[in-house]
């Protein structure tokens, strides 16, 4: 990997697209390298959690809406939808967002977290589609979702958007946009202009995560892959972006990251450093990913197996006083009790809030020893009096340790973890620890196919039958051999009569 460093430059520097973060991430995307068997392998892992996940949450509502609004845009030859007839296509723009949201709802496919946080299979939507679309293989598409994986990775080490309140869509553009663009064989410059496209379109804010989550949580990266399709188009047809994108006068940068400032010497520092794989190197960065086991945020993942374990040793839940959950800075600020969000602690609010609540989720873990992706959420679950009363005894508090862990480059010391603290009425206290979540690559029971098979079979049972569930974990597994025609054969189809019916909108 080469570290590039990027930093604000003014306009009459007329800096050279050569130096540009942008070119240097096209640069990557249009390197014809070949993609490695583990790397293949782990691509076709993900399209089937993608599925799995998608499909378990397809007749929710918000995944609902995204469809019929997408099936307002057919086109003939075109991208498939999740739950649809896979013989009926439409624009791939549209594909991407109605199965974007389905697969983001359920906050249950994979996660990367560095200097930012990611779910990098937000990429395949967007990037399926437009394969679907255009008739590519099943080679091309394992290279475009290699770049996709790769970008946002890379993106994601190196440049923190949540300090400034970003949300992390602003680095799914630009690695959709690269990913599409190795898919399709562009041109550096065409994929240049894309990314920045991308980019410029997708800074939103984290509002969108913040206080009572509202369904827009599962529609902005859907959002993402959709603008990031729409800039492939434009700058396939010659159109042209803002630029320099990252390092400008007034770009992202300078006026949204931490590039903002009004002093004199705002042009000096190098903001960040981002590493990318050099000319010929093989892009490896799914292999750092992580999938979720549990419907949850990735920071409860570890933290869900912990409480199953600390159940067995617990006689009395009632003789708990206080729970304590020492952790990074993410989990505490963002999921814990440092958000000072009430709502966090209300048994009224929705599943997007409560999934991002660590001490909902750690009550629920503790009491039932297990974790479902819809019955775990329950309003009427949500109410019991009994795990109220455990809920609001769950405080969190920022370790420096953890964060440092959490922070930490090396694989082996990375942590997403916590050290739990239950104090006894009685004046016991029962202490345990863990770092990373049982299915995480370290962790107890890394996930490998068969776990991915598993948990597509659990989350899809009962809304398809055993056939087309059969039928797709046999033709995904046989990705590199796919010809154009057979990528439809990678959608998933409910039974006539079973997809829920979205409310009319202008669609």
């Amino acid at each position: 990997m080469k570290q590039h460093p990027v930093k604000v430059h003014p306009s009459k520097a007329l800096l050279p697209r050569e130096e540009q973060l942008a070119w240097k991430i096209a640069a990557v995307a249009a390197d014809r390298v070949a993609v490695q068997k583990p790397v293949a392998e782990m691509i076709i892992n993900r399209i089937i959690d993608n599925a799995a996940v998608a499909i378990a949450a397809v007749n929710r509502s918000a995944p609902t809406s995204a469809r019929t609004m997408a099936m307002g845009h057919p086109r003939k030859g075109g991208a498939t939808i999740f739950g649809l007839p896979s013989g009926k296509g439409y624009s791939p723009e549209w594909a991407a967002w109605a199965n974007g949201t389905a697969v983001r709802e359920l906050d249950m496919h994979d996660t990367f977290l560095a200097a930012d946080y990611s779910h990098p299979g937000d990429n395949i939507p967007p990037i399926l589609a437009v394969a679907q679309a255009m008739g590519r293989t099943g080679k091309d598409l394992i290279r475009g979702l290699a770049t996709g994986y790769e970008i946002q990775v890379d993106l994601v080490r190196a440049i923190c958007l949540h300090e400034h309140k970003v949300d992390h869509i602003a680095h799914l553009g630009p690695s959709a946009a690269a990913g599409i663009g190795t898919l399709l064989g562009l041109k550096q410059e065409t994929i240049y202009q894309a990314v920045q496209q991308a980019l410029h379109t997708t800074i939103t804010f984290r509002q969108s995560r913040k206080g009572e989550i509202s369904s827009w949580k599962a529609f902005a990266p859907a959002h993402a892959g959709k603008l990031a399709v729409e800039a492939v188009d434009r700058a396939m047809r010659g159109e042209g972006a803002p630029s320099p994108i990252y390092e400008g006068e007034d770009s992202v940068i300078a006026w949204v990251l931490s590039g903002r400032s009004n002093r004199a010497d705002v042009y000096g520092p190098v903001y960040y450093t981002v590493p990318l794989p050099e000319k010929g190197e093989p892009k490896r960065a799914i292999l750092d990913t992580y999938t979720k086991e549990h419907s949850a945020e990735y920071q409860s993942q570890a933290l869900i197996d912990l409480a199953f374990r600390l159940r067995e040793r617990i006689a009395d839940q009632e003789a708990i006083e206080k729970i304590i959950l020492h952790t990074s800075h993410h989990t505490h600020y963002v999921i814990g009790t440092g958000a000072n969000d009430p709502q966090k602690m209300d048994p009224r609010a929705s599943r997007e809030t409560l999934d991002h609540s660590i001490m909902y989720i750690f009550a629920v873990a503790l009491q039932d020893g297990s974790w479902h992706h819809v019955e775990s959420y329950a309003p009427k679950r949500a109410a019991r009096p009994d795990t109220v009363r455990l809920w609001h005894k769950i405080e969190t508090r920022e370790d420096p340790e953890w964060t440092r862990r959490y922070h930490s480059t090396d694989p082996d010391e990375k942590a997403f973890g916590a050290r739990v603290e239950i104090l006894f009425k009685d004046g016991t206290s029962l202490v345990d620890e863990l770092a990373v979540a049982n299915a995480h690559p370290l962790g107890a029971k890394p996930f490998g196919r068969e776990d991915y098979i598993r948990k597509f079979r659990i989350l899809t049972e009962g809304l398809i039958s055993a056939r087309e569930a059969n039928r797709f974990l046999e033709v995904v597994q046989d990705l590199p051999k796919l010809g154009a025609e057979d990528l439809h054969l990678l959608n998933v189809t409910l039974p006539r009569g079973t997809l829920a019916e979205g409310k009319p909108g202008i669609f």
